[in-house]
């Protein structure tokens, strides 16, 4: 599968591509094939980076079950710089808070699908990626996102 590495202030993200969509983004990494879509993403990733992009317009391919696949429906539906909780995303589909936190951490695409996003009942939650929940605080920050932090 075709990989691309793109430098961004929080760090190295690795976008996958499998097939014609996008379907994996991984802190680190070394990839270095460069495909018409890889190519896209990544400018898209540097527009996000540097305050210039908002929300992304990529196809993606979302790899798992159909529960998988809606939790992260629900996660791209989130605007910039707003947050929601575990437990709105749980009421829209009909299923247990902790389902829903447990397809969060399983979302293959952070950034991309912003599950840094989502949050707990009580406010900040953990997060997947690289860095934990400093790197959750700081894509919030970076998105307006972080004054309840304060």
């Amino acid at each position: 599968m075709p990989k691309l590495t793109v430098h961004t202030n929080f760090g190295p993200l690795t976008l996958t591509q499998t097939g014609e969509a996008i379907s994996a983004l991984e802190w680190d990494g070394d990839g270095v094939e460069d495909t018409p879509l890889l190519a896209e993403a990544a400018a898209q990733v540097r527009a996000y980076d540097q305050e210039r992009l908002q929300v992304f317009d990529l196809p993606l391919a979302v790899a798992g079950s159909d529960f998988q696949r809606a939790v992260c429906a629900q996660i791209s539906a989130i605007p910039f710089g707003e947050t929601v909780t575990y437990g709105d995303i749980s009421k829209a589909l009909g299923v247990p808070a902790q389902a829903v936190g447990s397809a969060c951490g399983g979302n293959p695409i952070p950034v991309i699908i912003p599950c840094h996003r989502v949050m707990g009942a009580k406010g900040l939650t953990g997060f997947s990626g690289k860095g934990g929940v400093e790197t959750k605080v700081a894509l919030l920050r970076h998105e307006g996102a972080g004054g309840f932090l304060i």
